[in-house]
Parts: structure tokens; sequence; C-alpha cells
């Protein structure tokens, strides 16, 4: 086994879900993903957890889906309660074809998301991490060759993450104290409201209210949003390849949307519920080992010279306590490439121009 397996599991285990002595672990291992899976059983047992394994393949999934009639009970109470007794949940994403559930119709899509809303917020209740074990399924994606792609999801996970939350960390206070922020660049001009909100340090960390391994992104929760925005990263929807996406907002609502590829994609989120129309998440990222896009929403969200906003669900953690945010079914994310041409602005201020932060060498307000 790859030294950098257990590395990332030992990372997985301490560094990002905390596990202590008598946790109890839901490892939610995908196809692909068996010798991660092995090496943080190992990290686990070491550290004195409790262990449940579960087999989350997307080819299960979708034989599942298109064998039914699409009339789910809501929350089956198994599964259910799984994630109610459960401390952490590890979810070790890398399957055999990432378009295995391309063709699962797009109304039995929503209804089963909409069956499941208790299960997914019992999950996010715990102290979740999501991450992935490199796979040539994956690697194809990319673009890359296996060796290749390995070398850059490991360059991409095993940083130095106390590093990285430390320079993270001058955004998050530069949003944290901005009432408006403002996207700027080809075919966008976005202004959204950020006022009473809080950012989160995503440092790869649930002790950072960070949920995903690799991360490095600064994110928010927009309480309004009025402009145009394009989204010219490509990437895959519901296993469905989609490009060129530009909304349209206004009041905080979409209300045009366009896409060069998967215009249907877009339509089929933005009908899932009335919270699918709002946006949940507006992120910054700031991973440089993650230098290309791979058609992973795990890696590609955390580029740096990227924004992305999420339509649907807001995170709790961009909330106060007596404030309910956006809700949805889904949490949807697009991506901007802001490395040229590009600004982002907090309060009229320019904190980012052409993917450089004001802190940065070479950075020219």
């Amino acid at each position: 086994m790859d030294d950098r397996v257990v590395e990332h599991a030992d990372l997985l285990v301490d560094w990002s879900a905390r596990i202590d002595a008598g946790d109890d672990v839901v490892l939610d291992v995908a196809e692909g993903a068996h010798d991660l899976a092995v090496a943080t059983a190992a990290a686990l047992g070491d550290r004195g957890a409790n262990l449940v394994a579960t087999y989350g393949s997307d080819e299960v999934t979708r034989a599942y889906l298109t064998a039914s009639d699409g009339d789910f009970d809501p929350d089956p109470a198994s599964e259910l309660a799984l994630y109610e007794n459960a401390d952490a949940v590890l979810s070790l994403g890398g399957g055999r074809n990432t378009a295995a559930t391309a063709d699962v119709p797009g109304d039995r899509r929503q209804a089963y998301r909409r069956a499941r809303e208790k299960i997914r917020e019992a999950r996010l209740d715990t102290d979740w991490v999501s991450t992935v074990h490199p796979t040539r399924s994956l690697a194809q994606e990319a673009g890359m060759s296996y060796e290749a792609y390995r070398d850059f999801v490991y360059g991409a996970i095993l940083r130095d993450w106390e590093a990285l939350a430390e320079e993270m960390g001058r955004l998050k206070d530069v949003l944290d104290a901005g009432s408006e922020v403002r996207i700027e660049g080809p075919e966008t001009d976005l202004t959204l409201s950020i006022a009473g909100r809080t950012a989160v340090n995503s440092a790869a960390s649930v002790a950072y209210d960070s949920h995903n391994l690799p991360s490095g992104e600064v994110f928010t929760a927009p309480a309004g949003a009025e402009g145009t925005v394009t989204f010219d990263v490509p990437m895959t929807i519901h296993d469905r390849r989609v490009r060129d996406v530009r909304l349209t907002f206004a009041e905080g609502e979409v209300v045009d949307y366009a896409a060069a590829v998967g215009e249907d994609v877009i339509a089929e989120v933005l009908d899932t519920d009335a919270g699918a129309r709002r946006l949940g998440e507006l992120g910054v990222g700031m991973n440089r080992g993650i230098d290309r896009p791979t058609d992973s929403i795990l890696f590609d969200e955390k580029m740096a010279g990227t924004v992305h906003l999420a339509l649907g669900r807001a995170y709790d953690a961009c909330l106060s306590a007596d404030e309910s945010g956006n809700e949805s079914a889904v949490h949807v994310d697009l991506i901007t490439d802001v490395s040229e041409d590009a600004t982002v602005s907090v309060d009229g201020e320019i904190v980012q121009r052409d993917g450089l932060f004001r802190w940065e060498s070479g950075f020219e307000g």
C-alpha cells in the first residue's frame, strides 16, 4: 500500500474528524476506495473508536432508483437511526463509473432526495467529513494518467493545514466584517449581501466547521443577490455535463438562466423546491495545491483563483443562532474563474484581483 494512503487516513481521523476513543463512526465506502477504507479502519481501531462500515455504490443506487416506482417511504427508520446515533460519518469517495446514475430520471432523483430530508439532517448533525481515494475512473474524468492523478490528489490533501488555516483566517476576518461582496469579470457583475453572516475558515477539520478533505476555501451564506454571474468552469452535476452556466438574480432569486451545455440539468436543480432558486453559499478557493479543474467538486471548488456559488441549502455554521438560512433539498455548487480580468470586492474595496489577494506578493490594487 502506498504510504500516502496511510497518511491520508491518519489525517482524516485525527486532523479532519477529530475522532476520540469511544466515538461511534459510520464509514461510507465507495467501490474504488477499498485501500483507503482499510487504512482508515486501522486508524479508527487504533484510536479506540467504534466502526460501522457501509457500501456507497453509485451503481447500486442506480439499480435501486431505476427499478423503483418513485414512491419512496420518507426517512426509513433503520437508516435514520444509524445517523442519529453516530458521532461521525466519514465518506470515502472513489467509484468505478463517474456517470453511473446519468440515466436515472430527474423526477425520481428529486423524489428520492425529498424523501431523505431527515436522514440528510441527521448526517449533517454529526462530525461528518467527505474525502476521496484516487481511482482510475476519476483520473480519466480529470483527463490525467492514473499516476499523475494520484500525485495531484495527495498534493491537494497532504498539506500544511495549520499554515493554510492561518492564511484563510485573513479572508474570513474581511468577510465577517463586511456587508456586501461584488464579483466582477467577463459576463459577470454580481452583488451579494453578507451582513450579519459568519464566514467559515474551511481548513479541512470539523474544528473549523469544515467537512471536506481536501478543503482550502472560505465560505459564507449570502442573504441576497442581485445581478448576473457566468460559471465558466465545466463540471458534472447529477452525472451530466454542464458548461458555461449563466444565472441572473433579482431580489435574491434566480429569474433567468441559460447554459451552453446541460441547461436541462440546471432546470432540474432549480425546480427541486423554492429554496433551490436562491443561494446557500459563496465560497472562495484558496488551495494552491489544486491548480486545474478535474471535474470533481470536492477539488474544483477549492481551486485557488476561483469563486463558487451554491444553489440551495445554506450551512448553519454561517448563520446566527436565531436565524434560519435558505432551506432546500439540494446544495449544488457552480464555479467561476476569477484568475484573469476579474475582481472580488468587499464593501467597495478590492480584496482579490486576477486571483491574487491583497496581502500576496504581486497584488495590484
